[in-house]
């Protein structure tokens, strides 16, 4: 990592100085709490993850909904972090953490430029999983998140979320 991580206080700090509303705020930082915690267990049962860059990552995961609600909430957040000067690692993480991911079709149809939007590291899964558990600020069962996009006709989006979940649980033994 090149350039420097922001403190949990810096990236609260700039989720306000970018507008973000409160509740946008208290998701992130929700969030942040669930993927640090599933970090740590993953750490702790030895996969290597960089617990502090999942938080900070997690933090900022919704940094572009000052900009829209969209799904392009993620793009708009990844332009965000640049700006910033924040590290690559961090604008992955925004970048991929929508839907389980956005494969390189949905995003052409999108109108996204060419890019990966797919989480790939551990860090960018476990960020784009503990989204897909916390509403608003709330935890809620993965079975809801997965009900939600069915319900809205978005099943392939459904079925990366079942294999997130997979993939996530089967790492810390849930």
């Amino acid at each position: 990592m090149n350039k420097q991580l922001p403190t949990r206080e810096q990236a609260i700090q700039l989720l306000h100085e970018t507008n973000c509303s409160l509740q946008v705020i208290a998701h992130c930082e929700g969030v942040a709490k669930l993927a640090r915690e599933t970090a740590e267990v993953a750490f702790e049962k030895g996969f290597k993850v960089d617990v502090e860059l999942v938080e900070i990552g997690a933090l900022l995961h919704d940094i572009g909904r000052s900009q829209t609600h969209s799904v392009d909430h993620a793009i708009a957040g990844a332009k965000i972090a640049a700006e910033k000067g924040l590290p690559e690692e961090v604008a992955a993480i925004i970048k991929r953490h929508v839907g389980g991911g956005i494969t390189k079709e949905e995003a052409r149809d999108l109108g996204w430029p060419e890019d990966e939007y797919m989480p790939v590291t551990l860090e960018e899964k476990i960020v784009s999983y503990a989204d897909k558990l916390v509403e608003t600020f709330e935890r809620v069962p993965i079975e809801d998140t997965i009900d939600r996009l069915r319900k809205e006709k978005m099943f392939d989006a459904a079925e990366r979320v079942i294999r997130l979940n997979r993939e996530i649980t089967n790492i810390i033994g849930a």
